[in-house]
């Protein structure tokens, strides 16, 4: 499917504000975790958007109603460059890729077709379409084991796996368009995403992430919530992490998009608090926001794991201005536990 809802190619997305025609901003996996908060935030700065998502592991419920939506791959050049001219799109923000490290471990040939080979040809589609500005998805696995905590952009970037991999590779690639086609990027290096807006939260399947699987064990969905790696150099022996709460990096979207139109250069920029937490840090503060027990399994490390991934964010406060204002675990917790209550089933009503 390669239509919009209804069957029917919309006519262009032309506003006018002020006497001045607004464009309108393509969201590529706008139906997923990260995406839709961003579209949400978007929508209510009065932005014109339009959401392309093959729905893989996004959700439609994801997407408000009145938003327009595509069914489709980034890589379908026709259907972006469609797109592009019904909705005279000036500006992206690419979310769309596969992302879990372990599964990536075991299928690279799957990410490096999705995430590289499909952006490519979606890249394309935009310099074709006469877009010049795009705000990337990016990752903190493109620094495969940090040499040094925090971690800045100056850190050496080797992926220790595809997906680090396929996301390090479109971020040189965006370096390169910058040089030969003047394409301005922001690639935000995003840290541990978690959290809910009210009408935006995580649901995927299966679920790798640790918060989302606190709750679920917290409402009853999981029997335990494993515990990998109780002996890391670190206070209570469990892993830390830097958890930034979605709103927060929905908003640093924004703020991106505002750093391209005010002739800002390509930026790097990490996303996240400067702050971890443990996984027991993590799962007592999921027990006094629930009430709930949680019970664990303690288990030995996972291949790969760092004892600790903490952001060096400062770079994001200098260039774009950006400060996170609700990724403090207990609001965290809190929001995904309000949305997890309100959709115990996810998206599927």
């Amino acid at each position: 499917m390669t239509r919009p809802e209804g069957g029917r190619l919309p006519a262009a997305n032309f506003e006018t504000i002020g006497g001045h025609e607004r464009m309108t901003i393509l969201v590529t996996g706008g139906a997923g975790y990260i995406g839709s908060a961003t579209v949400e935030r978007l929508k209510a700065k009065g932005e014109g958007v339009v959401v392309l998502d093959d729905l893989f592991r996004g959700h439609r419920g994801a997407i408000e109603s009145g938003v327009a939506f595509y069914e489709g791959r980034v890589g379908d050049r026709a259907l972006v460059e469609r797109i592009a001219a019904e909705h005279r799109v000036e500006e992206c923000v690419h979310f769309a890729a596969l992302a879990y490290v372990g599964e990536s471990v075991q299928e690279p040939a799957r990410y490096f077709e999705n995430n590289v080979e499909q952006g490519v040809a979606f890249i394309g589609s935009l310099l074709k379409a006469g877009v010049r500005r795009i705000v990337f998805s990016s990752t903190c696995a493109t620094y495969g084991e940090p040499q040094e905590i925090p971690i800045s952009e100056a850190c050496p970037q080797w992926p220790v796996n595809p997906y680090g991999w396929s996301k390090f590779m479109m971020e040189r690639l965006l370096a390169s368009y910058d040089t030969g086609y003047g394409l301005k990027s922001v690639s935000l290096r995003y840290f541990n995403a978690a959290g809910a807006t009210e009408r935006c939260g995580e649901d995927h399947e299966p679920e790798s992430h640790l918060v989302p699987n606190v709750l679920k064990a917290a409402a009853g969905g999981m029997k335990q919530v494993s515990v990998f790696g109780t002996d890391y150099p670190t206070p209570d022996g469990t892993a830390i992490r830097d958890y930034v709460h979605i709103a927060d990096l929905a908003e640093a979207h924004v703020l991106a998009l505002e750093h391209l139109r005010g002739g800002g250069a390509s930026e790097y920029l990490n996303l996240g608090t400067g702050d971890g937490y443990s996984v027991m840090e993590v799962i007592e503060t999921a027990r006094r926001v629930t009430g709930k027990p949680i019970p664990t399994k303690l288990e030995g490390r996972r291949a790969g794991d760092p004892p600790k991934l903490v952001a060096d964010a400062r770079k994001a406060k200098k260039v774009l201005g950006w400060k996170p204002t609700m990724s403090d675990l207990s609001t965290i917790l809190g929001s995904q536990w309000e949305w997890l209550l309100k959709h115990p089933k996810g998206y599927q009503k």
